[in-house]
Order: C-alpha cells, then structure tokens, then sequence
C-alpha cells in the first residue's frame, strides 16, 4: 500500500519525530507549570549557624551578613532566595516568575525549564521551517487569498521564534555567570551582593557553573 511504500522511503519518520517533539514539549510545560519551584516551607528554615558556612562557599560575601525573615510568609530566607507575591511563598535561588506557565522559576525546575525552551524553540524553528516550504510567491489577490493562513502562521512562529530563542540565550549566559535574572536585575538591592567585594561572588567560572547547574 501507499503507507508501507512511504514507511519504507523514511518519509513518516519526520512528521512522527516532530509530533513526539510537540508532545515532549507540551509535557515539559506541565512539568515545568506544576511542580514545586523550590518553595521555602516553615519547618525547613535555614538555621542562624548556617549563615556561617556561606562564608566557607563564598568568602568574598561577609560574614556578618545575617539571614532575612520575609515580611509575608514569616519565614528565615536562605540567600538567593525570595518571596513571590504572586505565589505567596518564598522561592529558593528565585529567578523569575512566568507569566506564561503561571508559576515561579526556582531552584528545582530551572533547568527543566531551559530544556522546555530548546524542545519548544526546535519546534517552532521546524514548524517555520514547514510553512516557509509551502509558500510559492506570486503578486496576485487570488495567491494571497489562498495563501494567506500559510503567511500568517510563517509570521506567527517567526516571532514567538525570535522571542523563545533571546529569552534562551539570555537565561544560558546567565547560568554560565552563575546569577539569576532576580540579581542581575536587582544587584544593588540585594544585601549579600551590595556587600560583596566582587560584582558576582557565586561565579566559579563558566564549565563549573554550567555542571553544577545541570548535573
């Protein structure tokens, strides 16, 4: 049959890959949208010796930096951290709230976060790349007519692809700078960086910072 000779030349094999990537991604956003960011919970408040020993890590930041109780939830901040207002908790090593997937970035889904970003932008980039092959141009009103759910879609995707690709680009250098958009945003509000003797005190150098990020 038809199906079995296209089967054989490999050509379901691009649309089944792209429809797996679709579900992957659609995956990763629940994942990413619904799980716990890192939230800080009362029992789990960082004891006051425990401040010392970010000196041990991180000698350039003072030691006589003190950990904050957060005016919200009441509870003793680790450094990094923050409280969303939006969440209404305090979020370890906070980089950002999502609008998009409705939840904090934090902690613990940071890095699912990046992979969601390059499973969605392959898929968009392929997406585009589909609608650009099926455009043949002509200067006619009978061509756009017939063509003109085709272009809109290619402008669609081209645009959520220049979005997607610049907030990936921007979160992987400052992952390789070991910062979160929080602190690079807010460096002179923040107490344990205003202190510091270095610009960042938690950059360890770009391969280190990506393996501990990751791995």
């Amino acid at each position: 049959s038809d199906l079995q000779k296209q089967e054989e030349r490999g050509e379901l094999l691009q649309p089944l890959v792209f429809v797996l990537l679709v579900l992957c991604s659609v995956l990763l956003y629940f994942k990413v949208s619904l799980m716990d960011p890192g939230f800080v919970k009362p029992e789990e408040e960082v004891k006051e010796g425990e401040n010392k020993g970010q000196g041990v890590v991180i000698p350039q930041i003072p030691g006589d930096i003190k950990l904050r109780r957060c005016g919200y939830c009441l509870v003793k901040q680790p450094m990094r951290a923050k409280h969303c207002q939006l969440c209404q908790h305090c979020v370890r090593r906070y980089d950002h709230h999502c609008p998009w997937l409705e939840n904090c970035v934090g902690e613990r889904n940071h890095p699912l976060f990046i992979v969601y970003l390059s499973v969605q932008l392959v898929v968009l980039l392929w997406g585009g790349h589909v609608a650009w092959s099926g455009l043949y141009f002509e200067q006619s009103r009978e061509w756009l007519q017939h063509n003109i759910f085709l272009l809109v879609s290619f402008l669609l995707i081209f645009i959520f692809s220049i979005v997607v690709l610049l907030l990936l680009v921007s979160h992987l250098y400052l992952i390789s700078c070991n910062t979160t958009t929080w602190e690079f945003m807010s460096s002179h509000r923040i107490s344990y960086l205003r202190h510091s003797q270095l610009e960042n005190p938690f950059d360890q150098g770009i391969i280190l910072n990506l393996w501990r990020f990751f791995c």
